[in-house]
């Protein structure tokens, strides 16, 4: 409904129609295929010649359709504009009939097509916002999605957080060391004790859980983003030990082999700088920088 001129391309993924999950009507195709019937037939409406292709991606869902040419002249826009809008009434219709009642339409195979017939005359609701907007009651997402996925939270808060956790961890029950014996020499460093994500929150202040909260995953995916730090395995949070990473893979080509060894290290070490018995790998073993002068 943009314009005559518009053209669109749609990749059907979720079941969704203009007002929620969409309904199946026929059970002898396959969802699928039944939804990619749906949306062709709403380009159809809307007075395109659709075109059906399969895309070459990686996925199961990869039917798509294009719409670059209309089935009408210019001179005609107006009156396929009124066949539009009552389609995206008859669907509405549909979704809401269990609570409005005010619409009268009769539908063909379960609105699966156009309406036979309208109501003489569109409720008052309708009638005010007509031109205006195009479906009462649907609620489009913002133009831009507020990122929630704990990377926008402040830099001074996370590191707090991290902190605190990782203090709770090693803090909580007797220490729990792991030994490593090389030469008969016995090198201990504590990993902490492991507890659940709830027993972590427990500990937490409220306005922390209230700002963690907002985020999606919450805490949770603040602890997986902090990866050089955490292991959350089923529900339960530890501090991670780098002595049990699996070593980079030796069938790696020598390039590459050699390109990973001399890998510049952008970032400070934690546990160099936080951990009562420092970091558990030597300098040259570990990923991250022991000081300042390791950066590149």
């Amino acid at each position: 409904r943009s314009s005559y001129s518009c053209c669109y391309f749609v990749l059907p993924c979720c079941f969704f129609d203009f007002h929620g999950k969409y309904s199946r009507r026929q059970s002898k195709k396959t969802q699928y295929r039944e939804y990619l019937d749906f949306v062709a037939q709403v380009g159809f409406v809307c007075g395109f010649n659709v075109e059906e292709d399969c895309l070459r991606i990686p996925s199961t869902k990869r039917v798509s359709f294009i719409g670059k040419s209309r089935t009408y002249p210019p001179a005609e826009h107006a009156l396929i504009d009124q066949q539009i809008t009552q389609f995206i009434s008859s669907r509405r219709t549909c979704a809401v009939a269990t609570w409005d009642r005010r619409v009268a339409f009769k539908h063909n195979d379960h609105c699966g097509g156009l309406c036979e017939e309208a109501a003489s005359e569109p409720p008052e609701d309708e009638t005010e916002t007509a031109g205006t907007v195009w479906m009462p009651g649907f609620q489009p997402r913002e133009k831009v999605e507020q990122i929630r996925n704990c990377a926008s939270l402040p830099r001074d808060f996370v590191d707090e957080v991290v902190l605190n956790v990782a203090n709770l961890l090693l803090n909580t029950a007797p220490q729990k060391s792991c030994s490593d014996v090389q030469g008969g020499n016995m090198n201990t460093w504590n990993q902490g004790e492991s507890l659940s994500l709830r027993e972590v929150a427990e500990h937490l202040n409220k306005e922390t859980l209230k700002k963690l909260k907002s985020e999606y995953g919450g805490l949770q995916t603040l602890l997986k983003n902090n990866h050089q730090v955490f292991e959350v395995l089923n529900g339960r949070v530890h501090i991670r030990d780098w002595r049990k990473e699996k070593p980079p893979s030796k069938t790696k080509p020598e390039v590459k082999r050699r390109l990973s060894a001399e890998a510049f290290k952008t970032r400070l070490c934690w546990f160099f700088i936080h951990h009562p018995d420092g970091c558990s790998l030597p300098s040259e073993a570990c990923p991250y920088a022991h000081g300042t002068e390791e950066l590149r």
